[in-house]
């Protein structure tokens, strides 16, 4: 099929316009907010780190992707600079450390987006960066820690003095680069399946199931030994996902999903966090001063915003415990009112179709369709799963809001991600 690249001449001045307009939206906001706390240079060096991974990724992607989606960076830059104001808001010192890796993940996005063979690196080497990211797993089950040091936590990060990543961020995206690589090799055999007729089975054949067990069972043990249980339902959710986008075979996304609830069902019974989980998701007002509390204030904050919000620092979303991570959304409804997390909603819809087109007019490969859709997807069903969460929509994953939420691992990772799918628009050399 032909490839349609994105015209070169209207990715520059489009990228510029739109990052103008969110500066502009930024400075607005950090103003009001400097003006509420009596002005601090602290805010003003938030912007400034903001506005120079603007400046400099735009000089920077210009060189070397013009043919680029010129949509995507200004919209995750967009989100990730009021993510920053939000949590400058709520708690200065983490917004300082947000603003470090913000600076970090963009120096990373750059070199994802400029290296000319990332993308073949990924594809032939997946097995490679597959044991890479079971060692991670393997490492944080083994020597996993919790910063906040509660006993009990979920351990789920590794670190060096009072520096602390997450693996399973980078898991992520090795699981759908290794899931694309993979399924993208079936993908010729399992169309030419289809002539043998429904009499080969082919959807019992070892190369389909092995998989389907494989990811089950990699989920399983996250939930089990991690006790994370976004991690897993996202795991899996993309998995089958791109298997039945792959092979179009009704029969394995209707296996996936009952083996979902099969699993769901068990860990409901076995594991407290998912009893907890799906307790006060079916009926939090029984214990809203107890273990209810986070998500029932998270409701009440939703009820306050109203459709225009409080405004900049003029809510409460202090009463969320951790609003600055897994609440994030809230906060932002509290003071954004509706439409502001109607604007979220939409940026993350436009990231998830703009991801989607790459996948529809750069099919050089069944790889990069399927990357292209599986990095779609990883955005689309994170915020899917922690918005949801916070609205009461679905039980608590405890998963972030993607270049929102604090958390320097999830931000790198997102940046990331972000990077792929430049180099993904603007063709492979």
């Amino acid at each position: 099929m032909t490839i349609i690249p994105f015209q070169q001449e209207s990715s520059v001045p489009t990228e510029r316009i739109l990052l103008m307009i969110v500066g502009g939206f930024l400075l607005v906001n950090f103003t009001a907010l400097a003006i509420l706390r009596d002005s601090s240079a602290q805010h003003w060096l938030h912007f400034a780190g903001w506005a120079t991974c603007s400046i400099v990724g735009h000089f920077i992607l210009n060189k070397g992707l013009p043919r680029r989606d010129a949509i995507l960076f200004p919209i995750a830059m967009f989100l990730s600079g009021w993510g920053i104001l939000i949590i400058d808001r709520l708690a200065p010192i983490f917004a300082d450390r947000q603003t470090v890796w913000l600076i970090i993940a963009t120096i990373a996005m750059l070199l994802t987006a400029t290296l000319p063979y990332v993308l073949r690196w990924l594809r032939l080497y997946r097995y490679t960066i597959l044991v890479i990211g079971i060692l991670l797993l393997v490492s944080t089950i083994l020597l996993g820690r919790n910063p906040s040091g509660q006993p009990g936590s979920p351990q789920l990060w590794l670190g060096i003095g009072t520096v602390f990543f997450q693996p399973s961020e980078v898991l992520k995206i090795i699981l759908v680069a290794f899931l694309a690589s993979y399924l993208g090799e079936q993908y010729p055999a399992m169309r030419a399946d289809e002539l043998h007729g429904p009499s080969q089975r082919r959807w019992l054949s070892p190369r389909i199931v092995g998989p389907v067990l494989l990811m089950w069972g990699l989920c399983i043990i996250i939930l089990v030994w991690q006790r994370d249980l976004g991690t897993a339902i996202l795991f899996f959710a993309i998995f089958i996902a791109l298997l039945y986008i792959a092979s179009s075979n009704l029969i394995l996304l209707l296996a996936g999903g009952g083996l979902t609830i099969a699993a769901a069902i068990v860990a409901y019974r076995l594991f407290d966090v998912v009893q907890l989980r799906i307790d006060i998701w079916l009926n939090p007002w029984l214990e809203a001063d107890g273990r209810a509390y986070q998500i029932v204030q998270s409701l009440m904050a939703f009820a306050s915003g109203g459709v225009f919000g409080q405004g900049v620092a003029q809510g409460i979303p202090d009463y969320i415990p951790v609003a600055h991570s897994d609440f994030v959304f809230a906060v932002l409804a509290e003071e954004w009112g509706l439409l502001g997390a109607v604007v979220v909603i939409v940026c993350v819809a436009i990231l998830i179709m703009r991801g989607l087109r790459i996948a529809v007019y750069h099919d050089r490969s069944p790889f990069h369709v399927l990357f292209s859709i599986g990095l779609s997807l990883l955005i689309g069903m994170q915020s899917l799963l922690i918005m949801g969460g916070v609205l009461k929509l679905i039980p608590l994953t405890g998963v972030t809001l993607p270049y929102l939420s604090y958390g320097g691992s999830s931000l790198l990772m997102a940046f990331v991600t972000l990077g792929l799918l430049l180099r993904l628009s603007a063709g492979e050399r």
